[in-house]
C-alpha cells in the first residue's frame, strides 16, 4: 500500500485528490497540508511514500518545502511529485535541483496522476524525455544560472560523462545506446554507475547535475 500525504493550499483540490487516494486500490491517504511548514511537519509525523506537493503556498513554498522534507533523515523514504499549473513553471527546475521526483500539471488525468504516484513510489523518476528537453532548453537561456560542477564529477569516466550529458539532453537509455552504439544493458549500467557516484536520488537528479556541471 502506498501512502500519500497530499500538499495545496486550496481545500477544493486536497478534496479531490483525498477523494481519489480513498477510493484506489493500492493507495492510501496518509494526511494533508495547506502550507509548506504544515508539510515538513506531516512528512516528519506520517511517514508517507509520496508527497504530491503543491508550488505557490503560504509560509515556505513547495520548493523549500520540498528541500527540507529531502533534506530530512526522518523522512528518507518520502518521494515528492511537484503539482504545477504551468508545464515549464518557473520553480520546476529549482524542485529538481531539491530532490524532487518529478511534476505533474494540475489537470493531469486521475488515472495518469495514480499511474504517476505508483512510479515514484517505486523508484522511477516522473520525468519523460521530452519533458526533460524542454527543461533543460529553458534553463540553460537563463545567464544567471551559472555552472556548478557536481564535487564527485572527477570521479566519473569519460565514457559515464558522455552518459550523464545525454541523459541531460533527455535520452532514454535505448536512444543512448543507439548513440553510442551499445547495449540497451551497457547504457544501464554506466547510468547506475554514475547515478550511484553522484549520489543522485533517481534519473531526474541525474538531469539537474547534468545540467549545473556544465555537461549539457
Amino acid at each position: 500500500m502506498t501512502r500519500v500525504l497530499i500538499v495545496d493550499d486550496q481545500d477544493l483540490i486536497r478534496l479531490g485528490l483525498r477523494t481519489l487516494m480513498e477510493n484506489e486500490d493500492g493507495l492510501e491517504f496518509a494526511g494533508e497540508a495547506a502550507d509548506g511548514l504544515a508539510a515538513v511537519t506531516a512528512a516528519r509525523e506520517l511517514q508517507p511514500d509520496v508527497v504530491l506537493m503543491d508550488v505557490r503556498m503560504p509560509g515556505i513554498d513547495g520548493i523549500e518545502a520540498t528541500r527540507r522534507i529531502v533534506a530530512d533523515p526522518a523522512c528518507e523514504r518520502a518521494k515528492i511529485i511537484v503539482l504545477t499549473t504551468f508545464e515549464l513553471d518557473e520553480y520546476v527546475f529549482d524542485a529538481l535541483r531539491y530532490g524532487a521526483s518529478g511534476f505533474l500539471l494540475k489537470d493531469t488525468k486521475p488515472d495518469e496522476l495514480v499511474r504517476a504516484i505508483h512510479l515514484v513510489a517505486a523508484g522511477g523518476a516522473l520525468l519523460s524525455p521530452s519533458v526533460t528537453r524542454r527543461v533543460i532548453s529553458e534553463f540553460t537561456g537563463q545567464p544567471s544560472r551559472a555552472a556548478k560542477p557536481h564535487p564527485q564529477l572527477d570521479s566519473l569516466t569519460q565514457r559515464e560523462r558522455e552518459i550523464v550529458a545525454l541523459v541531460g539532453e533527455g535520452l532514454t537509455n535505448d536512444e543512448i545506446a543507439e548513440r553510442l552504439v551499445v547495449s540497451p544493458a551497457t547504457a544501464r549500467t554506466h547510468v547506475s554507475r554514475a547515478m550511484i557516484k553522484l549520489g543522485a536520488r533517481d534519473r531526474a537528479q541525474l538531469v539537474v547535475f547534468a545540467y549545473q556541471s556544465g555537461l549539457v
